[in-house]
């Protein structure tokens, strides 16, 4: 059985922040997880065989999207 799931992340200036952090994830995306970014938000689909799988997945995710959104925050500061 697959298991599948979607976030939807909404944040000022989606379409620049989204479309860099997007591009930093990339090699992160395997072969269950999708990213699709449009003018307000970036939405980003998960699959896995396995519950376990799935919420490692989306928190890995989250996880590297936060540290890219705060190195872009702190390199706009210079």
């Amino acid at each position: 059985m697959k298991i599948k799931g979607k976030l939807t992340i909404k944040c000022e200036n989606t379409g620049e922040m989204a479309g860099i952090i997007s591009r930093s994830l990339a090699p992160d995306n395997v072969s269950g997880i999708k990213t699709e970014i449009d003018k307000d938000s970036v939405k980003i689909s998960f699959s896995a065989d396995k519950i376990g799988t799935m919420l490692s997945s989306v928190d890995d995710y989250l996880m590297n999207a936060k540290i890219a959104s705060d190195m872009i925050t702190r390199v706009k500061k210079y």
